[in-house]
């Protein structure tokens, strides 16, 4: 598999995405972002409440990432995202596509049509019972345990045509990592 300009590790709240997406960036020697550093204020104070996002409120987040994404490879950076992206629509906005076709993030204000991310996504899965257990140990995350029902009730696992691995988080950080490694060879 030839290197993508960006990977995306995605999967529902405490599924790992940022302890492997910084990770795998550290190995790769790649940037890394994670999205719940661009969450706006409302966002945060939202799901700090106990209400989950919707797609108006997930959209003009998503537009950002992707102008972000966009700007880092355009300039010749690889990226690792590490980012929820629980539903299709959401990995392409991500990577700027609808039905295949380039598309404009209205709600970025932005005017023109978007270029696409050339992504892979590397989807963090696990069963409800063991993330669960996982968010009940963090501290200091405004994504309260009591959210993750909803994660996955909105989850839209990956599937063909888009590019992506799957990987069970019940193996270790440094496994997990690995075993991305090796897909990307």
């Amino acid at each position: 598999m030839a290197a993508p300009g960006a990977l995306l590790v995605m999967g529902v709240s405490g599924s790992g995405k940022s302890s492997v997406g910084s990770l795998l960036a550290s190995e790769l020697g790649w940037k890394f972002y994670d999205a719940d550093d661009y969450h706006p204020e409302e966002n945060r104070i939202k799901m700090s409440n106990g209400i989950p996002l919707n797609d108006q409120d997930r959209i003009p987040w998503l537009c950002k990432l992707h102008d972000i994404l966009l700007r880092d490879v355009t300039s010749g950076q690889h990226v690792v995202l590490a980012c929820s992206a629980l539903k299709k629509m959401y990995r392409d906005i991500l990577i700027g596509v609808k039905d295949g076709v380039p598309q404009k993030c209205e709600e970025s204000g932005k005017e023109g049509t978007l270029t696409t991310v050339e992504l892979l996504v590397v989807y963090l899965s696990g069963t409800c019972e063991i993330i669960s257990g996982r968010l009940l140990k963090r501290k200091g995350h405004f994504m309260p345990p009591e959210l993750l029902q909803s994660q996955f009730d909105a989850l839209e696992p990956p599937s063909a045509p888009e590019n992506f691995i799957q990987i069970n988080v019940d193996k270790s950080l440094s496994e997990i990592v690995s075993t991305i490694m090796e897909a990307l060879k």
